[in-house]
């Protein structure tokens, strides 16, 4: 008998770790006490207790196990599954944009498509981790439903779709603009195929540009192919798609916070000759080209030829840096101010609030958003593992995660990378990452010698 129980839905909330340590925290549904040492590793002691099961009468009469056993054996199964799914997504997203292939041959509706397949499999996990919790909490006899309809990512139901319907959803959209070209000339001026294009988008679709993302869904792609409504990102992405199943080549490029795309054409100027008030530069990327305010007002068909041409891997990182940055917002809502950067600001040796600073004084995120910013953010190192700045974000998360042993890890790489000021003061927040470490292990081992088992 464990005198101090611990939840199993505190387990969801792990490090789902598949770059160089794939998978850190055991999904095999076991009621135990995550006890958050710098290995991952449960609490052996409290996981046996939880599993001991109750002393046997005088008389046993039935063989048969339990509807309690029972449960807890198919959530084994069923977490099991999870954890291939995520570690399969992860894999796959690997391949899609790894550098042995051509950047031209990378689906960028593909790559995005397994970024949320990974999200969704992981937030499912948590979902069912809470009903299971649940269902132990009313001590229910009901056994969960052991059956899925789908054994692999690709097939995993995304708003009601797999993998495949969502990549035919965008055959369907092209499919719809050639149709919107029928009526007019057989051979279709450039203008012309970017009008039909957004008219199905805008006017028959209703896709909707959103400037203030406060909704992650905006951050996905099948939930804005379903929705209609995401952001600025992620409408490039699908004007992209749909114009490539056009034989139309869209490029981009990065314009101070906004991304802006154009077709490849000899003669821009036509871009941005004015019809009814707007151009069709302008209807292609918004109101941000007539913001004085924002860089892409100063663009013209002088200025268009000098832009830096976005990459697909550059598109998928900016998609991905958006992912992480909402899910950070979201994580960090009841700290109102708070920043990555904050405890750097205090790393000063001589300050004594640094000094006296321990683990206690970490601010508590929301765990599912923080855990799904560090998961954008592992793949964005994997596209750009050179980048001190995105890696010295991905440490920091992890210091608020309380992942301490890797978020020594990680500083420590970036200060490799940083430049001399930077890695001074990432220096002195790493020795005190140190200390906390040690502080968490000490604790831990205090934990194990306060657990009894009668």
């Amino acid at each position: 008998m464990v005198i101090s129980g611990v939840k199993a839905s505190s387990v969801a909330m792990v490090s789902i770790d598949i770059c160089s340590r794939i998978i850190r925290c055991d999904f095999d549904g076991r009621v135990g006490c995550w006890i958050g040492n710098e290995k991952g590793k449960w609490n052996k002691l409290a996981a046996a207790a939880a599993s001991t099961k109750a002393p046997k009468l005088g008389m046993s009469i039935s063989p048969l196990p339990s509807s309690a056993a029972l449960a807890e054996t198919r959530w084994s199964s069923r977490a099991k599954f999870y954890k291939e799914v995520l570690k399969d997504a992860r894999e796959k997203f690997t391949q899609e944009i790894s550098f042995q292939s051509k950047d031209k041959d990378i689906s960028l509706a593909k790559a995005l498509l397994y970024v949320a397949s990974e999200d969704e499999a992981f937030m499912d996990f948590n979902r069912e981790m809470d009903s299971y919790s649940l269902q132990n909490e009313r001590r229910s006899t009901s056994l969960p439903s052991d059956t899925l309809d789908w054994k692999c990512v690709e097939a995993m139901p995304l708003a009601g779709k797999n993998m495949s319907e969502w990549m035919a959803e965008l055959d369907s959209i092209a499919r719809e603009v050639e149709a919107e070209l029928v009526p007019r000339d057989i051979g279709c001026h450039l203008v012309e195929v970017l009008d039909a294009v957004n008219v199905v988008l805008f006017k028959l679709r209703g896709f909707k540009r959103s400037s203030v993302i406060v909704d992650s869904k905006c951050s996905y792609l099948h939930s804005v192919l379903s929705s209609g409504y995401c952001s600025a990102i992620l409408l490039s992405v699908i004007y992209i798609e749909v114009c490539r199943r056009l034989n139309l080549t869209i490029v981009g490029s990065r314009i101070g916070e906004e991304f802006l795309i154009w077709p490849q054409t000899g003669n821009p100027e036509e871009l941005f000759k004015v019809t009814s008030g707007h151009s069709l530069f302008g209807i292609v990327n918004g109101k941000c080209v007539d913001d004085p305010r924002s860089m892409a007002s100063d663009i013209n068909s002088n200025s268009l030829s000098e832009l830096e041409i976005a990459t697909n891997r550059d598109i998928i990182g900016i998609a991905l840096a958006n992912l992480m940055r909402i899910h950070w917002k979201r994580a960090s809502r009841a700290n109102h101010g708070l920043m990555l950067t904050s405890p750097l600001r205090s790393v000063d040796k001589s300050d004594e609030k640094f000094k006296k600073t321990d683990a206690s004084t970490v601010p508590l995120l929301r765990p599912q958003d923080l855990r799904l910013a560090i998961m954008a953010s592992q793949r964005l190192l994997i596209l750009q593992p050179h980048n001190w700045v995105l890696r010295r974000d991905h440490g920091m998360m992890l210091y608020y995660s309380r992942e301490y042993e890797e978020a020594v890890q990680e500083l420590s790489i970036c200060m490799v990378f940083a430049p001399e000021e930077e890695a001074e003061v990432l220096e002195a927040f790493v020795e005190k990452l140190h200390l906390l470490r040690l502080e968490s292990s000490w604790k831990n081992l205090e934990r194990k010698g306060r657990l009894t088992v009668t």
